[in-house]
């Protein structure tokens, strides 16, 4: 059984790397075709081919004795993939003065970091060359692009469980830098130690405190295991490596895993599954977005210091029918129980709607900064 069971594995592998080259050949058509419709101005997304596509997928998925469901969510993300690199591609065309092959990613953390994992994401495909720097702070990260050391830095703002990130805000409010894209990706929390042991050998775990915070129900189960804060989960792993203790363990991504060659002892730990950070990609300059991609534009809004000045604000942009997707207050530096908000809406500056309501909105506000439009995330169906 052995020998068979070698010999078909031999065959899955053999399979799997035929499918990974065949989306890599698929990939490279895509690139074509997004070439064709940027010099033909042509639209991105063609939904009618798009359905085309997937009940062409369907019958052949019947035909082939495959789940159509599994064949048609395989597929929704490709597609999605698709859009993804073709809005990418348009924006950089549009936006770009030189074409180049290399970019440099300004981020906070080391090797194996969340935010380097969303950097090489988010930029991987579009540059033959990316080539990312960390720093020990966010705000290290950000002087990096002003000081022209980076090309751009990619900063988380918010966690599906953790919330918003304030220490991101309040550089978007005092630097000068502007929001050209976003990234969001699945952070999966692991337990990575030098080699295979036994969970109730480990008498030391750490991690950043935002990643203890979320994996509270796993840690709460463990005994005689010392919980430390460190300054980030890549960096927890990185020492793992470095101490060479056996009852060492820190929690940060398979990817640290990868690059600092530990093993993973378990997986998701995090309390609730569905755990998503969005980032944040900033620059010196401002992007301009074709109308057909869709927008988000991120505002900063100070009130009046007046009863009900934030909800006449609010009700400007409930009258123009635009979409908020996010609001978030934090208080105004050096100016006691003042606030200001930061905004999400759906739409493009370059819009005539959305120009209309900002201009309304100023003259309602104390004042309002517009902290970019850029192109809203294009990820698979299940983000």
């Amino acid at each position: 059984m052995s020998d068979k069971l070698d010999s078909i594995r031999k065959l899955l592998d053999e399979t799997d790397k035929e499918i990974v080259e065949a989306l890599a050949k698929r990939q490279e058509l895509i690139r074509e075709i997004s070439e064709l419709k940027i010099s033909n101005e042509s639209d991105i997304r063609d939904i009618k081919r798009e359905e085309e596509l997937l009940s062409k997928i369907t019958k052949l998925a019947r035909e082939a004795g495959l789940d159509r469901y599994f064949a048609e969510q395989l597929f929704k993300d490709i597609i999605h993939h698709s859009i993804r690199f073709q809005t990418h591609s348009l924006v950089d065309n549009q936006n770009v003065e030189e074409e180049a092959d290399a970019v440099q990613i300004a981020y906070q953390g080391t090797d194996g970091a969340f935010s380097h994992q969303a950097a090489y994401r988010h930029f991987e495909e579009r540059y033959s060359k990316v080539d990312c720097f960390g720093y020990d702070t966010f705000r290290k990260a950000a002087e990096a692009v002003k000081e022209q050391k980076a090309d751009y830095a990619i900063l988380p703002i918010e966690n599906t469980t953790a919330g918003s990130i304030n220490e991101t805000y309040d550089l978007l409010a005092d630097d000068d830098l502007h929001i050209v894209g976003e990234e969001a990706i699945r952070i999966i929390h692991c337990l990575l130690a030098l080699d295979e042991i036994p969970l109730d050998r480990i008498r030391r775990i750490m991690s950043h405190p935002q990643a203890i915070a979320q994996c509270s129900n796993f840690l709460a189960k463990l005994h005689d295991c010392r919980v430390e804060s460190y300054i980030d989960t890549a960096m927890s792993a990185k020492k793992v490596l470095e101490d060479g203790d056996l009852s060492q363990a820190a929690i940060a991504g398979s990817y640290a895993a990868d690059i600092y060659g530990l093993t993973i002892l378990k997986r998701d730990l995090a309390n609730q599954s569905e755990n998503f950070t969005r980032f944040v990609v900033v620059a010196r300059q401002p992007v301009e977005v074709d109308s057909q991609i869709p927008c988000k534009t991120s505002l900063l809004m100070v009130t009046t210091h007046e009863q009900g000045a934030l909800v006449g604000c609010l009700n400007v942009i409930a009258a123009h029918g635009i979409d908020m997707t996010k609001l978030e207050s934090r208080p105004k530096p050096n100016e006691p129980w003042k606030y200001q908000f930061y905004l999400d809406i759906k739409g493009n500056i370059a819009n005539s709607e959305i120009r209309v309501a900002l201009q309304e909105l100023e003259r309602k506000a104390s004042s309002l900064k517009v902290l970019g439009c850029y192109p809203a995330h294009v990820g698979t169906p299940d983000e």
